[in-house]
């Protein structure tokens, strides 16, 4: 049985999610941020020394990074590849692995600069239009990749959902998304899954 250690207030629930939509037996270990600090505390930093999650254990194997656990998940559960692409069609297999890599790995550092300079209450010189030039870089390129479909590879939802959505939601969260009603109301679709639902039910609620 798989072992999610889950850090509230963050990128985990979508973790939790993967797992609700995988049919996944697992059990959630709950981990409080620092009120002061609003980071990880030593409970968690003794799961794993980055203190960060999502955090899966599945027997004596420990996984950090949402991508890879998303890929090692579906592989292990989504047996009839309802969610995740058989290497049989190569081309497929690659353009999803692409759309899986790219939330965390291109598309989430401008967003991550743009919550900062929020947060400070300043615009930064440099950081502010650099951040602003690419998310709207990132989110004209999703949003044109999205469509008319319901989801961001297709009408079918897929694994690499779980991480375009979460980015999607964070540029909502950034008041980001006012240009593209099309991923507002991809957003709102993702999260009136029922396994969403129930991932809220159990991880935040």
């Amino acid at each position: 049985m798989i072992t999610l250690h889950h850090l509230r207030i963050g990128r985990s629930i979508f973790t939790v999610w993967l797992l609700e939509e995988a049919g996944a037996e697992y059990e959630l270990k709950v981990y409080l941020r620092d009120p002061e600090t609003m980071r990880s505390q030593a409970d968690l930093k003794a799961v794993h020394p980055l203190g960060k999650s999502p955090v899966i254990e599945d027997g004596s194997l420990m996984l950090t990074e949402s991508g890879v656990i998303t890929s090692y998940v579906l592989e292990k559960y989504d047996i009839q590849h309802q969610l995740h692409p058989s290497k049989d069609d190569l081309a497929a297999w690659a353009k999803y692995n692409q759309w899986l890599a790219y939330s965390e790995g291109s598309v989430f550092a401008p967003l991550l600069l743009k919550m900062l300079t929020l947060r400070s209450g300043v615009d930064h010189p440099v950081i502010t239009p650099f951040s602003d030039a690419e998310i709207k870089l990132h989110f004209d390129h999703i949003a044109s990749q999205l469509g008319e479909n319901d989801y961001i590879l297709g009408n079918e939802f897929c694994g690499a959902d779980f991480g375009i959505c979460y980015v999607v939601s964070m540029a909502q969260r950034l008041g980001q998304l006012e240009p593209y009603p099309s991923l507002q109301a991809y957003a709102e679709r993702c999260m009136s899954r029922p396994a969403f639902l129930r991932a809220v039910e159990k991880a935040v609620e």
